[in-house]
């Protein structure tokens, strides 16, 4: 392969709404969210159709981490590194993204629980609803071996696993940003071929496989891959044709990969490759409608295992009641898939996106505030993301 596909000299391109990275993450959300509810149609879909339905949750969950290094850090990381936004500041503000979705649902989700009981309807599973496992989970420490975050919204795992990666952010900065591109992309392979093996030697687990209760342990060496896949692009140009044609042979590699086998490192590079070409594809032509459909992909991920909950809770009751047959029943499942992506659409415009916006609103005047006492600290950015 010629070496004028990849320069430093050139330009690289800017990180944009509206584009592939935009359509992929909505793409993962709705993945994520056949995922969870593929085993409650009439048949579970893993044995339908092809086991990767159950066992993809692996590979969407790696996607989510890493993908979240790779955003973070192209849209944060100069302005931290620089001191134009403080760690504290970069935290606080990622907190208050996951944080008061996460509770609504989990309150929610508890709230429905406690109705269903009190009418008489036990859930169908109520080992997935111990009152033990709840503490944990609503105050995120589930990620870090504390009791508690099984059954109830469990996906929030990995919620719990980025805030430490969220404190991390800035100290991993501090190092990565002094490395070259190609260094720093041999670092983060590295680091998580390294945090594999000693897991695999000292708790018998591969990275990806990591009980609930290691969750943070699994998710830090994804994110810092995307990290380091994010400081490569901002500094290596790579020819969008080539990013294109890589892009597509990714997915390729990685449908058959998966065909196969889970295949997991094979499939960790070609998901690194799909992040990586996505970024280099100038957004020539933003999608407003791909814009807000990436928006809407946090509260998908959060709110899906309450929605799936709900819905099931009450199909299955209407399924033994009414004895109905198998046709109905799946057409019930797809009613469920469709709810679920309808509500996160109203819970992102009616509640969580006003909460953003008073959250964001406080932000900068407390900025503001802070500018006025204190001037000769400099200007600080304001970054949405």
């Amino acid at each position: 392969m010629p070496w004028t596909l990849f320069s430093t000299r050139n330009e690289t391109t800017p990180i944009a709404r509206g584009g592939w990275l935009d359509a992929l993450r909505f793409i993962v959300a709705f993945l994520i969210i056949l995922h969870h509810y593929q085993a409650a149609g009439p048949v579970p879909l893993a044995e339908a159709l092809h086991p990767v339905f159950e066992r993809g949750g692996f590979l969407l969950t790696n996607f989510f981490l890493i993908d979240s290094g790779y955003v973070l850090m192209r849209v944060y990381g100069a302005a931290v590194d620089k001191g134009r936004m403080s760690p504290g500041d970069f935290f606080l503000k990622r907190f208050l993204r996951v944080v008061p979705a996460h509770l609504i649902m989990g309150l929610s989700l508890t709230a429905l629980v406690v109705l269903s009981l009190t009418v008489g309807l036990m859930p169908r599973n109520p080992e997935w609803f111990r009152w033990d496992q709840l503490p944990a989970q609503l105050l995120l420490l589930q990620a870090y071996g504390v009791h508690g975050g099984l059954g109830w919204n469990a996906p929030t795992w990995s919620i719990s696993a980025l805030i430490g990666c969220y404190l991390c952010f800035p100290w991993i900065i501090r190092g990565l940003m002094r490395l070259g591109p190609w260094a720093a992309l041999g670092v983060g392979i590295g680091a998580y071929l390294v945090a594999n093996q000693l897991c695999w030697s000292l708790l018998g687990y591969p990275v990806y496989q990591m009980p609930m209760g290691y969750g943070f342990i699994r998710a830090l060496p994804l994110f810092f891959l995307g990290m380091s896949l994010a400081w490569f692009a901002q500094k290596v140009w790579i020819d969008p044709r080539l990013a294109g044609w890589a892009g597509v042979a990714a997915f390729c590699g990685l449908a058959v990969a998966q065909y196969f086998d889970k295949n997991a490192l094979i499939s960790l590079a070609m998901i690194s490759v799909i992040i990586l070409a996505a970024g280099a594809v100038p957004v020539r032509k933003p999608s407003k409608l791909v814009e807000t459909a990436a928006m809407v992909s946090f509260s998908m991920f959060i709110s899906n295992e309450v929605v799936r909950i709900a819905w099931f809770g009450v199909v299955n009751v209407a399924v033994v009641r009414f004895a109905l047959s198998e046709p109905v029943q799946w057409a019930l499942w797809g009613a469920g898939v469709l709810a679920a992506v309808a509500f996160a659409f109203a819970f992102h415009f009616v509640v969580d996106d006003r909460i953003q916006s008073r959250i964001r609103a406080w932000l900068k005047g407390r900025r503001t505030q802070r500018r006025q006492v204190a001037p000769e600290a400099g200007p600080v950015i304001s970054i949405e993301g």
